[in-house]
């Protein structure tokens, strides 16, 4: 089977013990391609370092993910710009908002997530768009700047069925990870109602990791336990969700 994590963090410090027998782990599983979303300034560096060392099985996003932006937030993006001017990524990300953590830098954030949206439809990149208890402004946002180049994954998609049906009406996927598999995310009732076709698997590692690694560090590897619970949930073959989930993030993310 071929799996696509679209959203992990391998560059983070919590695999500096083990990344490259961690990242074999996966492709061993069949999950061979993964895509790295940038998190801020400091992260790009030994982001760009493991997509050099995994050609043709990492890739790099450039982006500032809202829990980073800054008060110098034109800096920030001033730097983002100037790398998609240097060299290509599969897409603009982590953006986003986040109201969970801290809301003192509201007006930064909805700057930078603003500007970088407008930049993946400067060229013509899916987003991978980060919406912590904060998806329905998350949806008002791309809803506004939507005139039929913006495209992207709501990443650990947390919303309501009908926030669900608004995202897939935007053009966008859903992004389903291991919150499926913990009992009271209500995630299998969401995925009841949607086809298929509008989802893509990711780890969002290292957090988030499925049962029965829940509490532990998450890793690529473990994208057939999500796709082993969805295929219960959908009365599917594991064979099938892996099929339908890794072609919906080919083409999204159109350089796989």
């Amino acid at each position: 089977m071929h799996w696509i994590d679209t959203h992990t963090h391998l560059y983070s410090e919590e695999f500096d013990t083990d990344r490259t027998a961690m990242v074999e782990r996966a492709v061993a599983l069949g999950v061979d391609k993964l895509l790295l979303p940038n998190i801020d300034e400091n992260s790009i560096d030994a982001m760009l370092r493991l997509e050099a060392e995994f050609p043709g099985q990492v890739y790099a996003m450039m982006g500032i993910h809202p829990c980073y932006v800054t008060r110098e937030v034109d800096v920030q993006l001033a730097l983002v710009r100037s790398w998609f001017e240097k060299r290509s990524f599969v897409g603009v990300g982590e953006i986003g908002l986040d109201f969970y953590w801290d809301k003192s830098l509201l007006d930064q954030q909805y700057k930078a997530f603003r500007e970088q949206l407008k930049l993946a439809r400067e060229y013509k990149l899916p987003v991978s768009i980060h919406s912590r208890e904060a998806t329905r402004e998350a949806i008002d946002e791309v809803r506004q700047l939507q005139d039929g180049n913006l495209s992207g994954v709501f990443h650990c998609f947390s919303g309501t069925l009908e926030e669900a049906r608004e995202v897939i009406d935007l053009g966008f996927y859903l992004g389903i990870g291991g919150v499926v598999t913990f009992k009271k995310a209500g995630l299998d009732k969401l995925l009841e109602a949607i086809d298929l076709k509008h989802v893509v698997l990711e780890t969002d590692s290292p957090y988030l990791a499925p049962v029965p690694f829940r509490g532990k560090r998450n890793e690529s590897s473990y994208i057939p336990l999500i796709g082993e619970k969805i295929a219960n949930i959908k009365n599917l073959k594991i064979e099938e969700v892996a099929v339908i989930t890794s072609s919906n993030a080919g083409k999204l993310f159109k350089t796989l």
